[in-house]
């Protein structure tokens, strides 16, 4: 059973919009990401967010499973994405 009072402190991933941005210079929270684990797709801004730790970590809405980790710290950031069966980045316009 999920506690309520945690539930109430989870975000949308666009809570990490500005660590995202400040790593690689776009917003990322439009991008579209499919869960390795369940196969849903969503924009990264749609994964469910919770922060508070050394970094932060984003679940998928559908099944839970951790999709993305972000951790920056003062000797650099780390990005996972191991739980993102792809992250899709739209062509450049022409």
């Amino acid at each position: 059973m999920e506690d309520p009072v945690a539930e109430a402190l989870v975000l949308d991933g666009n809570a990490i919009a500005g660590d995202l941005e400040s790593l690689l210079g776009f917003d990322a929270t439009a991008l579209e990401q499919a869960c390795r684990h369940c196969r849903n797709r969503a924009p990264v801004g749609a994964l469910r967010a919770y922060r508070g730790g050394p970094g932060s970590v984003l679940r998928c809405s559908v099944c839970a499973q951790i999709v993305l980790r972000l951790a920056v710290t003062p000797r650099g950031s780390y990005l996972d994405l191991s739980g993102a069966a792809y992250l899709r980045l739209a062509a450049p316009a022409r």
